[in-house]
């Protein structure tokens, strides 16, 4: 059994990992399908901030996009992170946080625009970058935090 987040409504599931290799697993909250942690981004809110990112980010550096479904640039990396998520290959995790939904933790790391992305590891901010970057670029930033 494995531990994964609901992308669509943010709720922790056990789910067994023969169910999550053929799509099979579903959301007991909202009845998405799940999807295996490791190749999708996390939905992040303020109330599992501390596992979903501080927590994970013991265990490897965690990529959190601060964005919000009206803004252009967000929706513009959305498909970058995605991808970046899928080539993980378990060396980081990329989390998603509505700034809209979630404004306690925005003010907390000073978010003034959108897109941000802020880089944790061993439960500490260690990188932090603004705007819509290149794939490349943010590629780069986690494999410095992964090295590091």
């Amino acid at each position: 059994m494995q531990i994964v987040t609901c992308s669509s409504c943010g709720t922790q599931n056990r789910a067994d990992e023969s169910k999550l290799a053929n799509d099979q697993a579903r959301c007991g909250k909202c009845g998405a399908t799940l999807k295996d942690a490791g190749t999708q981004p996390v939905i992040v809110t303020d109330a599992n901030f501390q596992i979903q990112v501080l927590e994970e980010s013991n265990r490897v550096p965690v990529l959190l996009d601060f964005w919000a479904p009206w803004c252009g640039p967000c929706r513009m990396i959305a498909p970058l992170l995605d991808q970046l998520a899928t080539e993980s290959q378990g060396r980081y995790r990329i989390a998603k946080l509505n700034v809209d939904e979630n404004p306690r933790l925005a003010q907390q790391y000073q978010v003034a625009s959108i897109p941000t992305i802020l880089i944790f590891k061993n439960q500490r901010l260690i990188d932090r970058l603004n705007g819509a970057l290149p794939k490349q670029a943010i590629a780069q930033r986690l494999d410095q935090a992964v090295a590091a």
